[in-house]
């Protein structure tokens, strides 16, 4: 059982308290404060209140957050693409279509699961739900990711995260016609304040960059470009694209709602390098566009 304690702040007087809590941890959902009041978890100078409660200043809130249940996942043979192997790191081509680690309601058919039955060791830094895994793409995103297959290797490979030396190049669809050849997007990024399932350009949100060069234009209608991630932040091409008036092709979350069908956002992991854990040589991989996309582009060539 985790606890978090806050105090409200003058700026918080008379707002809503699950408001407050949601602005708290990016992590909470109306939701889940609604239901931790239910159980009495969240106490306001120790006394039960109700979700809409208006807070005061100098009110000392208490929230307890019960442990997560524990999951028996299972490994199941996936026909993963590994790209590369060593004794510390792999590289998967992920697909489309697939969600990368396994969640209450989504036990199977995650890239987890299928690491765990094609790589015989994996780290355990992030748990049971998360072995091996140091960083994710979008279910509807393909393309490359790095797995650790040891702790070592894994704390190396966060901490090139960080750094901002891991290179992470993206192939994405946009609506629209960019003009300009190059830019760079530099925007913070944090949960929508009116959709907490989203994530948005916010002012208090964290540092995030995005590099972008035009790759190909189709007829003033959609533009291809590469997309270099400086930071790494949920949804952050698809946020920042959005924002500048970009949204991506397929996108179901931040495009418009007339796109093309091509069953989620049209973007494709390609590019891939880190420095290795143990040798510090450079590993640089690259994958090209699923059929699929390269079918979409060809058909927009040939319109």
């Amino acid at each position: 059982m985790k606890k978090f304690e806050l105090i409200i702040t003058k700026d918080q007087h008379r707002e809503r308290l699950d408001k407050i809590l949601i602005s708290a941890d990016a992590d909470w959902s109306r939701t889940q404060i609604q239901n931790l009041m239910k159980q009495e978890l969240i106490l306001v100078n120790g006394e039960v209140v109700k979700s809409n409660y208006k807070a005061s200043e100098g009110d000392v809130v208490a929230v307890q957050i019960p442990a997560p249940e524990e999951y028996e996942i299972e490994s199941e043979d996936l026909q993963l693409e590994i790209v590369y192997e060593d004794a510390d790191v792999a590289v998967i081509n992920k697909p489309k279509g697939m969600v990368v680690h396994p969640a209450p309601g989504h036990l199977s058919g995650t890239l987890v699961n299928g690491l765990m039955h094609q790589i015989k060791d994996l780290s355990g830094i992030n748990g049971i739900m998360r072995p091996g895994i140091v960083h994710r793409i979008d279910k509807d995103t393909s393309g490359l990711l790095m797995v650790a297959k040891n702790d070592k290797a894994h704390k190396s490979l966060v901490d090139q995260l960080v750094a901002k030396t891991v290179t992470r190049k993206y192939t994405a669809l946009v609506h629209g016609h960019i003009a300009h050849d190059k830019g760079t997007v530099d925007a913070p990024i944090g949960r929508d304040t009116r959709d907490r399932q989203s994530m948005n350009v916010v002012d208090k949100g964290k540092h995030a960059v995005t590099h972008f060069e035009v790759k190909e234009r189709f007829g003033g209608i959609y533009t291809l470009v590469e997309c270099r991630l400086e930071t790494g932040r949920t949804h952050q091409i698809r946020v920042h694209m959005k924002f500048i008036g970009h949204p991506l092709v397929g996108d179901p979350k931040y495009g418009p709602k007339k796109t093309l069908d091509v069953g989620g956002q049209a973007l494709h992991a390609g590019v891939l390098g880190f420095t290795h854990p143990t040798t510090g040589e450079y590993l640089e991989f690259e994958t090209p566009l699923p059929t699929p996309f390269e079918e979409l582009l060809s058909e927009l060539n040939n319109n």
